[in-house]
């Protein structure tokens, strides 16, 4: 009778943890190569389960243009070494993210290369958010 309950324990564990593994999932994004770009951070939100940066970048001769950046978790972010304060609304970043399938302005950031300035936030430093 113990074995029973203990292997339908298990069951309902499993049965909890496939949809948190299945949200997780990349698919949405065109993982085999990486988009680098440039431009200034007009939003950061460090949030569970995704972090966002939403970043203007210059297009030549048109209009600037608003990506969506997809990254992990606060905690997450933290394990890569990456403070609160390394990134920041105003700060100029160079990424290198995996593209969103369906060619919007969105990727999944892949590195995050602060060009601040300020070496204290890390400037010039490549640390990965996902």
């Amino acid at each position: 009778m113990q074995l029973r309950y203990l292997v339908l324990a298990a069951l309902c564990a499993m049965a909890v943890a496939l949809p948190v593994q299945a949200h997780h999932s990349h698919n949405n994004y065109a993982t085999v190569e990486f988009t680098l770009l440039e431009g200034t951070v007009k939003e950061v939100h460090l949030l569970n389960p995704h972090s966002w940066i939403y970043m203007e970048v210059k297009v030549a001769g048109g209009e600037p243009v608003l990506w969506a950046m997809e990254a992990t978790g606060p905690r997450g972010l933290e394990g890569n070494g990456i403070k609160r304060e390394d990134v920041k609304v105003g700060d100029t970043i160079k990424v290198r993210c995996h593209r969103s399938r369906d060619n919007s302005n969105g990727c999944l950031l892949g590195f995050v290369t602060p060009m601040h300035g300020d070496m204290a936030r890390g400037h010039g430093v490549e640390k990965e958010w996902d």
